[in-house]
């Protein structure tokens, strides 16, 4: 998987922890609003970066065996998380302004945006992609749209997050397809 892909896959992973960072800078002040951008960017970062280096671990010997059809698997993971995205992406959302935030409930959005960052690690198990440098990868990029995000959030408000979560899962999506195409036809 080139830089290219692992970017690009940073991108669409990092679209639900951006999505959520613009719904809540909506809520914060011009004086909290820094704060809370460098706390959500790095609690996001991080397990944007940790998900797929577990899931990688968890499924490294499973790859071994399933090597013949890998490709699939990949697909087909990052296929779901794309589609359950592109849905996400229609249904109405109330922004919840409640910004009586506590680090715990920042940690949990950070894990709940980040599961479908597991799966992906799963499917970099199968194409032998250097998980080191993918996962400080991915991290960077949701540490970076997570900041701007909140910021965005303050000034523009919630116009965006329907578009940035249809990007995200178009992303995996086509992902997932180049990923097939390049299993079965190269």
């Amino acid at each position: 998987m080139s830089i290219f892909s692992i970017i690009l896959t940073g991108v669409g992973l990092a679209m639900d922890a951006f999505a959520v960072s613009l719904a809540k800078g909506m809520c914060f002040s011009k004086k909290d609003a820094t704060k809370y951008a460098l706390v959500f960017a790095l609690v996001f970062g991080f397990f944007q970066a940790a998900m797929p280096f577990i899931g990688y671990f968890c499924s490294a010997e499973l790859a071994t065996y399933i090597q013949d059809f890998d490709h699939w698997v990949a697909f087909i993971l990052l296929l779901v998380i794309g589609l359950k995205m592109v849905k996400e992406a229609f249904e109405e959302k109330d922004v919840d302004c409640d910004i009586s935030l506590t680090m715990k409930d920042i940690i949990v959005l950070g894990i709940a945006t980040s599961i479908d960052a597991l799966a992906v690690g799963v499917s970099f198990a199968f194409l032998n992609v250097n998980i080191l440098s993918a996962c400080i990868t991915i991290g960077a990029v949701t540490f970076v749209l997570s900041f701007l995000a909140v910021h965005m959030g303050k000034r523009i408000g919630s116009a965006f997050q329907k578009y940035a979560e249809l990007f995200g899962g178009s992303i995996l999506i086509i992902l997932g397809v180049k990923i097939l195409i390049e299993h079965l036809f190269m």
